[in-house]
């Protein structure tokens, strides 16, 4: 049969129509896509990399103005110790009042002097044992400068009760914040000056707070963020933490009420205090997202005691960037809108007059050798093939009717001899089929016959001898009672064995009597017998009788059959698995039986094997089995009016399925 052209069966991966939209369409809604997404991914990425940039620059700024005031704070109270005031006013008595002067001159929130043998001179107060500060030993040694020290509530007291009082800042509970059970901050930060006086005479001590010192963190911010140096919408945020509290912030709770008081987000706080890295990246700070940067402070102890933060707020950057990629994403999907429906009208003309010569060829295979593509002269390629394809098909219209002429007469030659053939083969089958099986019972009866009569006369002799020995033992024999019934019953067996052998052959003659026998209690009684081989492989039996008729068959051929099936059966399942046998009341070609199933999971019978099981001599096991236990149960089954079949799958199981009638 030739392979028919048919549009409606054609893939659509393999249709031209696809290939040439997909040459049309793949530039606009593949490649261009994929370059858009790759470059509006490395746009966004470089956005975002400008504004963690900016907020390092403006880390940057704020960090250098801190540094300034550190330093100003030293030169200040190092040049008031080189001053002739400092010493005019410390030989004449009056240096508490030059230093609150000063003190108020250069805004420090505390001024004091330790002369060289100790003793402290200050315009107020001053806490208490000052040398324990690494700042003021380090003056000591002729070596002042600048640090960020943390006073404790009671250090500030000592100083001034309302420096104390202005550094307590009540506790805001903050979202994101470190659960905490404190309630106010009452220690402060301070920029800790320590200067030596020129001349080796003392050393000049100041200190600036931190806390609440808005004019301070007002100022960075000025520097940071001046006047539009932001997008609209956007504010910039400066702060000063004491560890992870809000002391000197313009970061806003409401309108107008700073976030004194409230604290870092857990994350930052754990990359900065805890790691002592710079955190440049967005956070959440107080209610809202910024871009934030933060930085640790150290004292003068070395320790991490605080933070630096300049930010701004994050939304509204994400809106403008949002906005870019919606204006991006709007030009290319009007760009597509606009160029698609162009590109989809220079490909019709290409793929139309392909599908009218495909529609052509359809067509002829179906049998309308007349039918002709018709496309006007458009001098191109298309066109061209056009052309030679209708050339082509007038061509093959004359040879196919030449063609038919003589196909018709030499298939009516053809289908006489097939004939003739088919006829010849099927009576040479049937033939063959009835010599084998001729051949088989001939040598099945000449096999019987020679094992009874070599069986029976050696098993009547030994017989008749016990008998002589028992005769001749006389009263001694009652004590060989045991060994002369172990011989006769092994006897017996021999009798029994040749009587099957010859059951097998001539049937007729040795059926046995045939009486109603309960198959469930046959089943039953057949399971000692073969329980060893269940054992051996681990098999898990199954049982599920549930009929309740009793048939007609003789009980040893009925356990014969049994036996043969499941010990198929066990020899299925090498490696163990599940054998199920199961009875029931059944109804087949208007006769009133007992169904008796047998099933196996083992390595099943392939198709080609399953329709010769029940040859003779016939057998899956190779040179373990004799080929002879499914015939004779076929035989047995078939006898007594019932019947035998089998279904199975490799690699899941089979199921042997016996029907007995209850009355012939």
């Amino acid at each position: 049969m030739r392979n028919q052209l048919n549009p409606q069966r054609i893939p659509w991966t393999k249709s031209v129509r696809t290939r040439l939209l997909m040459i049309a369409l793949l530039p606009m809604l593949l490649v261009m896509p994929v370059f858009g997404g790759v470059v509006i991914y490395n746009w966004a990425a470089r956005f975002d990399n400008l504004l963690i940039a900016k907020v390092n620059s403006e880390l940057t700024i704020a960090n250098q103005y801190l540094a300034g005031i550190k330093a100003r704070a030293f030169e200040n109270v190092q040049a008031l110790g080189a001053s002739a005031a400092f010493l005019h006013a410390y030989q004449g008595g009056s240096l508490p009042s030059l230093m609150e002067s000063q003190r108020q001159i250069y805004g420090f929130d505390f001024l004091y002097y330790i002369s060289p043998d100790g003793v402290v001179i200050s315009a107020s107060a001053a806490p208490a044992d000052p040398s324990r500060w690494p700042v003021v030993l380090s003056a000591l040694d002729g070596l002042g400068h600048t640090e960020i020290d943390i006073f404790s509530a009671r250090d500030l007291a000592e100083i001034s009760p309302a420096l104390a009082a202005r550094a307590r800042i009540p506790l805001v509970p903050t979202k994101a914040a470190l659960p905490s059970t404190r309630t106010e901050e009452t220690r402060g930060m301070v920029v800790h000056t320590a200067a030596a006086v020129s001349a080796g005479v003392g050393v000049l001590v100041a200190g600036v707070l931190l806390n609440r010192n808005l004019d301070f963190i007002d100022t960075i911010n000025g520097l940071v963020y001046p006047e539009a140096s932001l997008t609209e919408g956007s504010r910039g945020t400066a702060t000063l933490f004491l560890e992870d509290v809000r002391v000197s912030t313009n970061v806003r709770l409401f309108e107008n009420v700073r976030a004194l008081g409230t604290r870092v987000s857990v994350e930052v706080r754990s990359a900065v205090l805890d790691q002592g890295r710079t955190w440049l990246d967005r956070a959440f700070v107080v209610n809202d997202w910024y871009i934030s940067a933060y930085e640790p402070l150290v004292d003068s102890f070395g320790n991490r005691v605080g933070m630096l933060y300049v930010g701004f707020l994050d939304s509204p950057y994400r809106a403008a960037k949002t906005k870019a990629l919606w204006l991006i994403s709007g030009g290319f999907l009007l760009l597509l809108a606009l160029s698609v429906p162009l590109f989809l009208w220079l490909a019709r003309g290409v793929f139309k007059p392909l599908e009218k010569m495909v529609e052509t060829i359809t067509k002829v295979e179906s049998g309308d050798l007349t039918a002709r593509t018709g496309l006007a002269e458009q001098n191109n390629e298309v066109s061209l093939v056009s052309a030679h394809l209708d050339t082509v098909l007038a061509q093959v219209q004359e040879r196919d009717q030449r063609l038919r002429e003589w196909a018709d007469e030499l298939e009516d030659r053809v289908k006489a001899r097939t004939i003739e053939l088919q006829e010849a083969n099927r009576q040479l089958e049937l033939a063959t089929r009835q010599l084998v099986v001729s051949e088989k019972l001939a040598a099945i009866g000449e096999i019987t016959a020679g094992v009874a009569h070599e069986i029976n006369n050696p098993v009547a002799v030994i017989q008749g001898s016990v008998d002589v020995i028992r005769e001749a033992l006389g009263p001694e024999a009652q004590a060989l009672n045991t060994e002369f019934s172990l011989v006769y019953e092994q006897v017996h067996r021999i009798n029994t064995l040749v009587s099957k052998l010859l059951q097998f052959a001539r049937p007729d003659e040795y059926a046995g009597s045939v009486a109603h026998h309960c198959p469930n209690e046959v089943i039953e009684g057949t399971f000692p017998l073969v329980q060893h081989l269940l054992n051996a492989v681990k098999i898990e039996l199954g049982k599920n009788l549930q009929a309740t008729r009793n048939v007609s068959m003789n009980r040893t051929e009925l356990q014969q059959i049994l036996i043969n099936l499941i010990v198929n059966a066990i020899h299925a399942m090498p490696e163990g698995g599940q054998l199920n046998i199961a009875t029931a009341d059944y109804e087949k070609d208007g006769k009133t039986g007992v169904l008796i199933t047998i099933e196996d999971t083992g390595i099943g019978i392939s198709s080609d094997k399953l329709q010769r099981i029940f040859d003779p001599f016939f057998s899956t096991k190779q040179a373990e089995g004799t080929g002879l236990g499914l015939s004779i149960s076929q035989k047995l089954v078939s006898r007594n009016g019932g019947d035998i079949w089998a279904t199975s799958e490799v690699g899941i199981g089979s199921r042997f399925s016996v029907f007995i009638v209850v009355e012939l």
